[in-house]
């Protein structure tokens, strides 16, 4: 079954020959990397959003060492466990967490803004159908999915109760409140515990907690793996220079991450 939408006129999108197309003949190529864009201009708030070539890259690098490996499968157990058929995980970033979940169910969306992202998302895994778009309008039909994840990725609330089946689920995984403290100490002057519970009082009217976990992950970076973490996070750009310059100076460093799973399911 197609689960995309036209992002122009809302109706369903068919695939022929490497163009999806809609019944009122708006078409989207497939790109030679095996992805669509289906960010259209009217849609887009600056010429190249999401995350840039530094920032992606970063990240590429950072997860397939394994560092979020216990995260990950994390986020496969629970997938199991639900026994879905299909899965839209928005904000999916260069695929790391979408390529594993794909593994779980018969059909898997990944769908992310920044299209130097899902260029490199597309290349990992041809079974999960990989798109260039926004949260504001998810290119998906109505009522067609079993489970949305957004992983460190906004939570669209309206446009996630749009897309998902009646009692379906939404899985986020966010910063739990020590998530990278001692990195965080090291680049501001002062330092506060993440607040994940927002996300609880956010969706309450819409959805029901229906389950949560904290994975943590311990392990020492080197100061090329230091300075990949750094670059693929909002503190690359929101620390002092020279306290991320001293920083990245160390030659080992000693870190925990840790996330907070929540799965909701829809009211």
């Amino acid at each position: 079954m197609n689960l995309l939408m036209c992002p122009v006129c809302r109706e369903a999108l068919s695939l022929t020959d490497r163009t999806w197309r809609c019944v009122n003949n708006h078409s989207y190529d497939v790109a030679k990397q095996g992805y669509v864009n289906l960010h259209v201009v009217q849609h887009k708030h600056s010429k190249n959003p999401g995350d840039t070539l530094e920032s992606v890259e970063a990240r590429r690098q950072f997860l397939s060492a394994g560092f979020y490996a216990p995260l990950q499968q994390a986020v496969i157990q629970k997938i199991r466990d639900l026994r879905i058929e299909n899965l839209l995980d928005i904000g999916c970033g260069e695929g790391y967490y979408t390529n594993a979940m794909q593994q779980e169910v018969l059909q898997c969306v990944g769908v992310d803004i920044a299209k130097n992202a899902v260029q490199i998302a597309a290349k990992l895994n041809k079974a999960v159908t990989w798109v260039v778009g926004t949260g504001a309008i998810l290119p998906v039909l109505d009522n067609s999915i079993d489970l949305c994840s957004s992983l460190f990725s906004p939570i669209p609330q309206q446009e996630i109760l749009r897309v998902l089946k009646s009692k379906a689920h939404l899985l986020v995984a966010t910063p739990a409140p020590q998530h990278l403290y001692a990195m965080r100490e090291a680049l501001f002057d002062e330092v506060k515990p993440h607040t994940p519970h927002k996300f609880v009082e956010q969706l309450q009217d819409d959805f029901e907690l229906v389950d949560q976990d904290v994975v943590d992950s311990e392990f020492i970076l080197n100061q090329i793996q230091l300075k990949n973490l750094i670059a693929m996070t909002p503190y690359a750009y929101k620390a002092k220079p020279e306290k991320r310059l001293l920083l990245e100076q160390q030659a080992h460093f000693n870190l925990m991450a840790s996330f907070q799973i929540y799965i909701f399911q829809k009211k």
